[in-house]
């Protein structure tokens, strides 16, 4: 059995089929339909299925299956035009663009056959009285497809000019056509001018903004406008991911990728739909897609990825440098077919230059993860004069001009001078310093190589620097972990370099590097110490800091060495006032020393303790002297902060700026964070963290479709062990909410309840219960009623147990107008509803204070309220006169119970007293008691009239006072003409 016995049946059956998912399925169902259609004997039924056939294939991949209904439908009409009802007529004209359109697309299609295609709808509409806006549109796309700019600006001027009527296209649609022409000019602000109504939401359609969103995304690009660009490809992809006809902008995002450094993010896409490449329904679509194909292939190629594994048409496996050349073969024959058939050059020279541009940013981060591939071949440089390589001398001057003013990069170019000097006769000097150098780069592996230079400092003649450089070996040895043999061996050094200094045998910069070590040695068992630090060793560690500092504090000069052994033991002491529980004296200290490290034109070296103060700082509850010292950090760190170091910060700076209520800059600095710690390799935990971070941040923005994207990207790295259940939860909760938002109610009921189990497990319940009660409210909103109910169910009795008698109460009306949907659930929806007035009414005398007991009343009287709605609903057309006016009694009846109930309150609930002396007005026309209708509305007009109608009266459920004044009274007006009218009959 088919189930379509009659024409209702087939329209049932064709609406539910238009809500299907675009792709074959539901066209081969519209084919089905119609076979069914035909059976029905029923002309008008064949036109619309007919009908309904050209839609789905139009919105789909097979496009090209158009053009066989549409020329029967129009045989149809030529032949037995009285067989179109109205609809049907003004279908079969509208899809005559379609036809137009479609035509353009199919390269068999000769040009003459399109042009003489353009002829007929123009005469067709002229028959018909139809404005040639329309025309002179296709005539438009035409022109533009061909490359004849001359005949496509006469016809753009011309669809400008022509008056709108109810064939030209929806207003979202035509003005993504303009706009896109204006972009195509070179006229990219101006493009975004005309597409900013639809971008803004003004107008809108099945297809809209989607594609205005796509076609945005190189014009923000090339203006430099990159926030709105990343958030338009977040917003805009999460749009067309599911839609299948929509190769095109598909396309387009692909291209973004591809010219903002996000290649890995560019491949997802490719892997999301491998039909795209072979698809061939749409010819022209197809072309742009291969043609951003070759882009994004050969942008890896240029990586040195040409060898990488990438997603391709199926049947073998791909290389990126295989799908580039098989794409290009493919799209550009595809291109000189409709060369061919166009006779220009256009199109190929497009998708040539499609194909060959270069990146427009080198990195644009989208807080969603897709780690940037590295690259596994260097690609060589353009040719250059071959360089000269600079003398031994030269670079051991470099070497020491860097160590000595302590430059980032010294240790590097001390290893170049190793490298220069392999073979070479090196005094003992020069090699120690080379050794001295190496074991630096060695952290805790280089004692030896220390210990190796200290032997050639001494050959040297500089006792001095081999102590130091001995110590320094010392302090690696703590770094492996042992301290107290780094103690014992630099006891000596120590006691040795004092009674060198004092005798005059060497400086005081050798000095210091020994007591500088024995410090950071005695730090050590600060930083190991487990819980509490001894006092004892707070006090040793303090001893040594304040002895070094008592050597060099003053003597440094323009020494940046020793300026910075004077900045760090101030840092020193910094720590050890935190870690005895003075952090204020840490804040003082911790900014002292950082402007010592930036006064000597050493800023680099002032973030660590930039990123200390800010954590002394929030702890202090100083969130402005947090944030100024997290964005001083960020200044001073510059290009010498390592990846996962500048994430932290981006981070920290997002939560205290966050904090502050400044969301939008919050999110820009997690977005940061989240892109510092894919770089790093930290995205499956930090970047996770700081994308969940990022999707709240836009949640609280109410950007919606971003927010989604981001969370969607953070919950695949998410984990209870690595990050808390708590972040779990929260970014399933906020999820829930932007895909809600979307109206995308199921996904948003399966996050929500994902979430609530989780929360079951807490002693604490309100979460639980909260999440619980958000599923029910996606379940109903997604028409999944019974599953709502259940979900309401649970909810209510986590409400009961909390306590919670509003939450429990909204949780019964939500059930009830759920009964009220089911057939026979009227007497389940009015017992539901009574439950909740009772469970009101008990717990009214027992209210705490009198803020909960006026919170209890308002939910009492829109209790009330509810259920005079929910039984004026009730009242089903097809009942008998007795029961629909019994019902409308009852409902009456409520809702002066809810008059009276927000009456007790006063001004407080005056707008919820207005709107329910309203409703019952209207009921009391219904009943026929134009006397009593009358009466109310007039006590509306009282209830208002000592308030000026622009007064910014706030509304008891959260603003918008005056508003609601304005509509109340006109509604107050409305009510009494129906009265007099009423009278009059």
């Amino acid at each position: 059995m088919t189930g379509i016995t009659d024409f209702d049946s087939l329209r049932r059956a064709m609406a539910e089929n238009s809500e299907q998912p675009e792709g074959p399925a539901r066209n081969a169902r519209a084919e089905q339909l119609l076979v069914e259609a035909e059976r029905l004997n029923v002309p008008l039924a064949v036109i619309e299925a007919l009908g309904h056939q050209l839609k789905v294939y139009n919105y789909s991949s097979e496009k090209d299956k158009m053009f066989v209904p549409f020329a029967r439908l129009l045989r149809m009409w030529d032949e037995r035009p009285e067989d179109f009802d109205e609809y049907e007529t003004h279908s079969l004209h509208w899809v005559f663009k379609w036809m137009s359109a479609g035509m353009l697309d199919q390269p068999h299609i000769p040009l003459a056959s399109v042009e003489k295609w353009l002829g007929e709808m123009e005469h067709r509409y002229r028959l018909a009285g139809h404005s040639e806006r329309a025309v002179r549109s296709a005539e438009f796309s035409v022109a533009a497809h061909i490359g004849d700019v001359a005949r496509a600006e006469r016809a753009f001027a011309a669809w400008l000019a022509a008056d709108r009527d109810t064939m030209a296209d929806c207003h979202a649609c035509e003005l993504h056509g303009q706009g896109w022409w204006q972009a195509e000019r070179g006229r990219d602000a101006e493009a975004l001018d005309v597409w900013a109504p639809v971008l803004e939401g003004a107008y809108t359609c099945a297809h809209e903004p989607h594609t205005v969103l796509a076609s945005s995304l190189l014009p923000l690009l090339r203006l430099g406008r990159l926030e709105e660009a990343r958030a338009h490809h977040l917003r805009g992809f999460r749009l067309v991911r599911a839609m299948e006809s929509m190769r095109g902008a598909y396309a387009d995002h692909v291209e973004f990728c591809a010219l903002t450094g996000n290649e890995a993010r560019g491949l997802e896409l490719l892997a999301e739909r491998p039909a795209y490449f072979t698809d061939e329904g749409q010819p022209r679509s197809k072309l742009a897609f291969l043609s951003v194909v070759v882009l994004l292939m050969e942008r890896l190629s240029a990586l040195g990825l040409g060898g990488q594994r990438v997603p391709g048409p199926a049947g073998r496996p791909w290389t990126a440098d295989d799908l580039a050349a098989h794409a290009r073969g493919e799209a550009l024959a595809l291109a000189a077919r409709f060369d061919e058939r166009n006779g220009t050059s256009h199109v190929s020279e497009r998708a040539r230059a499609r194909m060959a541009q270069r990146p427009l940013v080198e990195r644009l981060p989208l807080g969603v993860r897709a780690v940037r591939p590295a690259a596994s071949v260097t690609v060589p440089p353009a040719p250059v004069a071959p360089a000269v390589e600079p003398e031994l001398s030269d670079l051991l001057a470099e070497a020491r001009r860097l160590s000595d003013t302590l430059r980032p990069h010294a240790v590097e170019a001390w290893a170049a001078v190793a490298r220069a000097a392999e073979g070479a006769d090196l005094d003992a000097r020069d090699r120690a310093e080379i050794l001295d150098h190496e074991a630096m780069g060695l952290g805790p592996e280089g004692a030896e190589t220390f210990e190796r230079a200290a032997e050639l400092y001494a050959q040297a003649g500089d006792p001095g620097e081999a102590l130091a450089a001995r110590a320094r070996a010392a302090y690696v040895r703590a770094l492996a972990g042992d301290v107290e043999e780094a103690l014992a061996a630099v006891a000596g050094p120590y006691d040795q370099v004092l009674a060198l200094y004092a005798e005059g045998g060497t400086q005081v910069s050798q000095a210091a590097g020994v007591l500088m070590g024995r410090a950071r040695i005695l730090m050590r068992r600060v930083h190991e110490a487990d819980g509490p630090v001894a006092e004892a060793v707070l006090t040793e560690a303090e001893a040594a800091v304040r002895e070094l500092l008592a050597l060099v504090e003053g003597r440094a000069g323009d020494d940046v060495r020793l300026a910075a052994r004077v900045a760090e033991g101030h840092a020193m002491l910094a720590e050890l006032a935190a870690r005895a529980g003075d952090p204020e004296a840490g804040a003082e200290l911790f900014a002292r020393a950082a402007g010592e490290f930036v006064a000597a034109g050493l800023p680099w070296f002032a973030v660590e303790y930039e990123a200390r103060l800010a954590g002394l700082a929030h702890h202090l509850g100083d969130l402005v002297e947090a944030e100024r010292a997290l964005r001083a950090a960020l200044e001073h760190g510059g290009a010498h902060l390592e990846p996962v170091g500048r994430a932290q910060l981006h981070l920290q700076l997002a939560e205290v700026v966050g904090g502050r209520g400044q969301a939008a800059e919050a999110a820009e600095h997690a977005l940061e964070a989240a892109h510092w710690a894919d770089e790093a390799g930290e995205g499956p935990t930090f970047g996770a963290w700081a994308r969940h971070q990022l999707g709240g941040f836009l949640v609280r923005q109410g950007r919606w479709a971003e927010g989604a994207e981001v969370l969607e990207s953070a919950l695949t790295d998410l984990s209870a062990e690595t990050h808390g259940d708590g972040v779990v939860v929260q970014t399933q909760w906020w999820l829930g909410d932007c895909l809600s938002e979307l109206g995308e109610h199921r996904a948003a009921a399966e996050h929500r309840l994902q979430a609530a189990e989780i929360a079951r497990h807490w002693p604490e319940q309100h979460d639980h219960a909260t999440l619980a009660h958000l599923a029910a409210e996606s379940l109903g909103q997604a028409g999944l009623s019974a599953e709502a109910d259940r979900a309401y169910a649970r909810a209510g009795e986590l409400w009961r147990s909390l306590g919670n008698v509003h939450g429990l109460v909204r949780s019964l009306r939500a059930r009830a107008w759920l009964a009220l949907r089911t057939d026979d659930g009227t007497d389940a929806a009015r017992d539901l509803m009574t439950s909740a007035v009772e469970e009101c009414a008990n717990v009214l005398g027992a209210a705490e204070d009198e803020e909960a007991r006026v919170r209890l009343v308002v939910e009492l009287g829109h209790t009330h309220r509810q259920f005079g709605d929910l039984l004026a609903r009730s009242a089903a057309e097809d009942a008998d006169d007795d029961s629909i006016r019994s019902a409308l009694e009852e409902a009456l009846c409520q809702m002066a119970d809810a008059v009276a109930v927000f009456a007790s309150l006063g001004d407080d609930a005056l707008h919820a007293r207005t709107g329910a002396e309203l409703a019952a007005g209207w009921l009391e026309t219904d009943l026929g008691r134009p006397t009593q209708a009358a009466a109310r509305a007039r006590a509306v007009l009282r209830a208002y009239a000592h308030v000026e109608a622009d007064a910014d009266l706030d509304a008891e459920d959260g603003g918008g006072g005056d508003e609601t004044v304005r509509a109340r009274r006109a509604e107050a007006e409305q009510l009494l003409q129906v009265v007099e009218e009423q009278e009059d009959r």
